[in-house]
């Protein structure tokens, strides 16, 4: 036998060994994840006669059931035809067997595991997020998984939205950055729009980066949903700048500049709130923005200057993608400045200062507020929703 033949020889028992280690180490793996999710229940030691007469049990090894849907078991990914897809909202475009662990509510009591079920879209949707979903064989504090790839994930331009399973309320919840609640059931989503555009190439390599990262830290599997992430992306940016206005109402003097003491006042009077962005907020019953209230000129109202503000005009303005019921909050509007144009001696007009009669603020209500409002409801996306929040912010 030549010395050829016998290094050919060698190199392949060490390629036959070197896959047979690796098989093994993921075989480890995966019975530590089987071992993690699926433990055997104790005896009840309340049902024991006494301790000393209580027979060993005999347990048959737990069986890893999987419950394929009713349907055919394949996966089906997200696709945008006519428009968004109108598609169940939460989890990966995928339907995923819910992977069942142990959570431990006390030191000494277990929670009974139960299907975690589909995120709600309020917080994260497959048709406007880049979802990755992990099961974790052991549970890991909440801000360690955040922090863990906090460098790499600063290098995307879009938001990145953490939610997991509480398993105490069994509902899904975003992680507070700073919460040491234990995690064992996580969704990442990607956010693929919001008003600067649409999501990159490098944010999507740096996300996927930083993702597939975390899982080799957490020892978990990232089931990441193949799907055409940029085409998706730019269609919902080109419906987004369909309905992404904003409408304002103008409120000019007569010649006497509006003084800063009557103007807050008067904002304070209609339930309104000085924020830090030097504009007054009216706010609906559960805190969400209806329309602000800001300076025609460039000096933005403060509460240490606003006594010894003096200002030609006042702007009142109306997001219309992030207001729910947005034509009736538009009407509400006009009124309140119709009130101050009459306390303050001035006059409504538009960006042209040309007047603003009651005909001209009826079409802008209908055309620029109802009728995107009706498109955004078409796609399932409506004005004033939390997608709609995410998406225009």
């Amino acid at each position: 036998m030549t010395e050829l033949q016998m290094g050919l020889i060698g190199l392949g028992a060490t390629a036959v060994i070197g896959v047979l280690g690796y098989n093994k180490w993921q075989e480890y793996r995966h019975r530590k994840l089987a071992e993690a999710v699926l433990k055997p229940q104790h005896d009840d030691v309340l049902l024991a006669d006494a301790p000393a007469k209580v027979a060993p049990a005999v347990r048959s090894e737990p069986e890893l059931r999987v419950e394929l849907p009713a349907a055919l078991a394949e996966r089906r990914e997200p696709v945008l035809a006519d428009g968004l897809p109108a598609q169940a909202a939460g989890e990966p475009a995928a339907s995923e067997p819910a992977l069942r662990s142990s959570a431990v509510a006390d030191d000494d009591d277990e929670i009974l595991e139960l299907p975690a079920g589909s995120v709600p879209g309020s917080l994260l949707d497959p048709r406007l997020e880049f979802i990755v979903a992990m099961e974790l064989v052991d549970p890991v504090p909440a801000s360690q998984i955040i922090h863990s790839q906090y460098d790499a994930l600063r290098r995307v331009s879009k938001p990145v939205h953490w939610v997991t399973f509480n398993e105490r309320n069994r509902e899904w919840e975003r992680i507070a950055p700073d919460s040491e609640a234990p995690v064992r059931r996580l969704r990442v989503g990607l956010q693929l729009v919001d008003r600067m555009g649409p999501v990159s190439e490098a944010d999507l390599a740096n996300f996927t980066g930083a993702i597939h990262a975390l899982a080799d830290e957490l020892l978990a599997v990232a089931d990441m949903p193949a799907t055409r992430l940029l085409d998706q992306a730019a269609e919902i940016d080109r419906f987004c700048a369909a309905v992404d206005l904003e409408i304002g109402v103008n409120l000019v003097s007569r010649g006497t500049p509006f003084s800063g003491t009557k103007i807050r006042a008067l904002a304070e009077a209609a339930g309104m709130t000085l924020g830090d962005d030097g504009s007054f907020i009216r706010r609906d019953d559960d805190g969400r923005t209806q329309f602000t209230l800001q300076n025609f000129e460039t000096t933005r109202f403060s509460a240490e200057s606003i006594r010894n503000v003096t200002t030609h005009g006042l702007t009142f303005v109306l997001d219309v993608p992030r207001v729910d019921h947005g034509e009736r909050v538009f009407q509400q509007m006009v009124e309140l400045a119709k009130r101050f144009a009459e306390t303050l001696q001035g006059t409504l007009v538009d960006d042209n200062r040309q007047p603003l009669n009651d005909v001209q603020l009826d079409h802008i209500r209908r055309e620029f507020i109802g009728k995107p409002q009706a498109t955004m409801a078409s796609y399932g996306l409506p004005a004033g929703s939390a997608q709609a929040l995410r998406l225009f912010s």
